[in-house]
């Protein structure tokens, strides 16, 4: 999961460096597009990571609960 984190923090600098480098605004633009795909994505994995990991020491019921916080996290985020 760390390293996944930290995967994401390497694209999210990289494209800060990128912006600043650029310098014009249609370029910045695009970049922040596309973080925009990347950050839900990386979160999808890290939860899916993290609930694989401990999927033996939860029930059903906890699994679906944490879907459904997941599920919620991103209605909310619309």
């Amino acid at each position: 999961m760390a390293a996944l984190r930290f995967i994401s923090a390497l694209i999210e600098c990289a494209a800060a460096v990128y912006i600043l480098h650029r310098f014009q605004v249609k370029d910045a633009l695009r970049v922040n597009a596309l973080l925009g795909l990347v950050g839900p994505l990386i979160l999808i994995f890290v939860t899916l990571v993290g609930v694989v990991g401990i999927a033996d020491k939860l029930s059903f019921g906890r699994l679906g609960l944490i879907l459904l916080a997941v599920l919620l996290i991103f209605a909310a985020t619309r």
